[in-house]
C-alpha cells in the first residue's frame, strides 16, 4: 500500500487547561502537565519526567497553541486529529478546544471525535471505584448526543469515510445494548441532515476484538499498546524473581509492570490481519507512571527508529476495504502524562516526527522494507 493512499490520524488529549471540575477534584490550575513534571525515574534508565520540547507547557486556550500543532502535524505527514470527547449524560468535560477549533474555522486541520464512555475516577483506569464523575446511558441520551455532535458532523474539516462522518466509541462494551444506540444514532444522524454516520468501535485495553458489524457499527479500531500481545511483565520472569530474592532490584521497579518495546514490535510485526474490517494503529512509546504510583504500566526501550519500522510495515501491509477506508491511527499526539507523544520532547526532539515522514516517505520502497526488517532485535 503506497503511503500517499493512506491517512494518518493521531489521537489528541484535550487535557491542557484548567477546567472547575479539575480544579475541585485535584487542586486550583489542575491540568495534565500537573502530572508530567512531578514524574520522576524509578529506576536506572527510566525515562522521566517527559518534558516539552518546541510547543513548550501550553494552554489549549489559546489559538496560537492549536495552530502550532496543527502546523507540525501536517509538516511530517499526519492528515488530522481525533479528538477524545467527553460526554456524561448531557454533561461534557474538556470540551473548550474543540468547540472553538470548531466555531473558530482554525486550525484548518481534519478532525473526527472518539467519545472517550468511561468513568473519571483518581485511578485513572475508567474503572468503579474512587469516582469522580459516572457514565449513565439512556435512549434519550442517545438521541440528545447526536443532536449535540451535529455541527461537528456538518463541518467541511470533519473526516468522513463514504461521505459519512467517522465516530469512534472507546469502550462500546459498556453501551447497555450498543446496537440499539447504533440504531438511534444513525435515525437522530438521517434527521437532522447530517446524513449516515461511520461507527467505529475501538478496540481499547479491555474490549473484546471481534467484527464490529455485529454490534451494528462499521468498523473495528486496533488499539496501541494491544495488551494482548504485550506478553508477560518483565517481574514475572524466573532471573526478576531471583534477582528479587537476592535483594538486587528495587521496591519501586518491582511495583510496576515493564515491557519492552522491541520485544512488543516485533511481535506486531507477525501479527496476521484481522478477518474483519480493522483499522491498524501504531504508538511511539508509553509510560503512565506520572499518573500511578503504583502498578503503572511502562514500556521501555523505545526508539524512533523501531517506532518508524513499525509504521512503515503497517503502511506497506495495510489493505483497505475500500479507497475511502484508508485509515490508520497513531496513538497518540499528546499524552504526555502516558509517555505517549509525537509532540517534540526534550530527550528526542522531533525524532518520532520526522520517524513518522520518513515511514511515508519509504513505504512503497520494497528494498527499504526488508532492510528495515531484518534490522528488528
Amino acid at each position: 500500500m503506497t503511503a500517499e493512499s493512506i491517512r494518518a490520524i493521531a489521537f489528541y488529549l484535550p487535557q491542557f487547561h484548567p477546567i472547575p471540575e479539575n480544579d475541585a477534584w485535584w487542586g486550583k490550575g489542575f491540568t495534565e502537565w500537573s502530572n508530567v513534571v512531578k514524574a520522576k525515574p524509578l529506576f536506572r534508565g527510566h525515562y522521566q519526567p517527559h518534558l516539552p520540547a518546541d510547543l513548550g507547557f501550553y494552554d489549549l486556550r489559546l489559538p496560537e497553541t492549536r495552530e502550532a500543532q496543527a502546523d507540525l502535524a501536517k509538516q511530517f505527514g499526519i492528515y488530522g486529529f481525533c479528538y477524545y470527547h467527553y460526554w456524561f449524560n448531557g454533561k461534557q468535560l474538556l470540551e473548550r478546544p474543540f468547540n472553538e477549533v470548531l466555531s473558530s474555522g482554525e486550525p484548518n486541520f481534519p478532525f473526527c471525535l472518539c467519545w472517550a464512555n468511561e468513568n473519571w475516577s483518581r485511578a485513572w483506569d475508567g474503572g468503579e471505584s474512587m469516582l469522580l464523575m459516572e457514565q449513565s446511558y439512556s435512549e434519550e441520551d442517545d438521541r440528545n448526543h447526536i443532536r449535540a455532535l451535529a455541527n461537528a458532523f456538518l463541518d467541511d474539516r470533519y473526516i468522513r469515510v463514504g461521505g459519512k462522518p467517522v465516530f469512534l466509541v472507546y469502550r462500546p462494551s459498556l453501551l447497555p445494548n450498543p446496537e440499539r444506540t447504533a440504531s438511534i444514532w444513525r435515525e437522530e444522524a438521517l434527521r437532522l441532515g447530517v446524513g449516515d454516520i461511520f461507527l467505529c468501535k475501538v478496540e481499547s485495553i479491555k474490549e473484546e476484538r471481534f467484527d464490529a458489524a455485529k454490534i451494528g457499527f462499521d468498523a473495528a479500531i486496533e488499539f496501541q499498546p494491544d495488551t494482548l500481545h504485550l506478553g508477560p511483565p518483565l517481574k514475572s520472569s524466573r532471573l526478576w524473581q531471583l534477582a528479587r530474592k537476592v535483594g538486587l532490584t528495587k521496591r519501586y521497579y518491582a511495583d510496576q509492570y515493564i515491557y519492552d518495546y522491541p520485544t512488543l514490535v516485533k511481535t506486531m510485526l507477525k501479527q496476521p490481519r484481522a478477518s474483519y474490517k480493522r483499522f491498524p494503529s501504531v504508538f511511539p512509546s508509553w509510560d503512565n507512571s506520572p499518573r500511578r504510583n503504583v502498578r503503572a504500566t511502562i514500556i521501555r526501550n523505545s526508539t524512533p527508529q523501531l517506532y518508524q519500522q513499525w509504521l512503515q510495515h503497517v503502511l506497506e501491509t495495510f489493505e483497505p476495504p475500500t479507497a475511502e477506508e484508508n485509515l490508520v491511527f497513531i496513538t497518540a499526539w499528546n499524552e504526555w502524562a502516558e509517555g505517549n507523544h509525537l509532540e517534540p520532547c526534550q530527550k528526542w526532539g522531533r525524532a518520532y516526527l520526522e520517524a513518522t515522514k520518513a515511514a511515508f516517505d519509504l513505504s512503497g520502497n520494497s528494498a527499504a522494507e526488508k532492510a528495515f526488517l531484518e534490522t528488528v532485535p
